[in-house]
């Protein structure tokens, strides 16, 4: 077994896929974090895909839930799924992962998530590119319509009207069948065409086209270090796969290093 200065003990191969995986980030000057679901799974939230069967999709129809046809078909019973995962949400507190990441005060964090864990963290909002968008935010469903507020996730919404056009609201992510935001995709791609790593943590690699994010960094230079507890994560094609939890991973990898220290 070996030990980090953190008090976390890995086996020999985990320790050894560490110190290379340090190495290269040592030699990094642009390092950004692509997140899923793994990576507040210590904090409490279920992972969506897993073979748990705490897993959201393993329990729930997500066509019936989060699509555009679910929510036309049964809006109250899409709305009031969003406020039992809303209640989750306020209850939970940042985990060591998203700690160590925002340690890193110039690494931009890309994250399918859509809890605001990253930002409690201390990394700022700007930073934070979340690619499906925010289960504390509430929008309105009619597209011509730009209209979007916070919501107190301790509070449960009922299903309301767009106080600017009249259309239901509805949680402000994005659903299957729905594109990315516009703007932050093209950030997110611009980002990976310029990286010397990317750190790749708790998803599944199976969403698109956020997954693709993965593949468009290694084809234009940048290393791939990957860390999921799942080993088919390993076949993603990482540089390095680190098999373990974010949350006891990412504070042992980043100690002592300094993104803002590279130029």
């Amino acid at each position: 077994m070996s030990e980090g200065n953190l008090g976390v003990e890995f086996d020999a191969a985990v320790g050894a896929k560490l110190g290379q995986a340090r190495r290269i980030l040592n030699r990094c000057n642009r390092v950004a974090a692509f997140s899923g679901a793994g990576l507040s799974a210590e904090s409490g939230l279920p992972t969506f895909r897993d073979s748990e069967p705490d897993a959201l999709w393993s329990r729930y129809d997500p066509m019936e839930l989060a699509s555009v046809s679910g929510f036309e078909a049964n809006p109250v019973r899409v709305i009031d799924w969003y406020n039992w995962r809303r209640a989750n949400y306020a209850g939970v507190q940042p985990n060591a992962a998203h700690r160590a990441l925002a340690a890193q005060s110039r690494m931009i964090q890309i994250t399918q998530n859509v809890d605001d864990l990253l930002e409690r963290a201390g990394v700022p909002r700007q930073q934070v590119y979340h690619l499906h968008g925010s289960i504390l935010r509430d929008r309105c469903q009619n597209s011509a319509c730009e209209y979007n507020e916070r919501i107190d996730p301790a509070s449960p919404q009922p299903l309301r009207s767009c106080p600017h056009c009249g259309a239901h609201m509805r949680p402000a992510v994005v659903w299957f069948g729905e594109n990315l935001p516009q703007a932050i995709w093209d950030r997110a791609q611009g980002l990976c065409l310029a990286l010397d790593c990317l750190l790749v943590i708790g998803t599944s690699a199976t969403v698109y086209p956020a997954a693709g994010l993965i593949e468009l960094a290694r084809q234009s230079g940048s290393r791939v270090i990957v860390v999921n507890p799942d080993p088919r994560a390993a076949a993603d094609g990482g540089d390095v796969y680190l098999a373990g939890s974010a949350a006891a991973v990412l504070p042992a990898l980043l100690e002592g290093f300094d993104l803002a220290s590279h130029s």
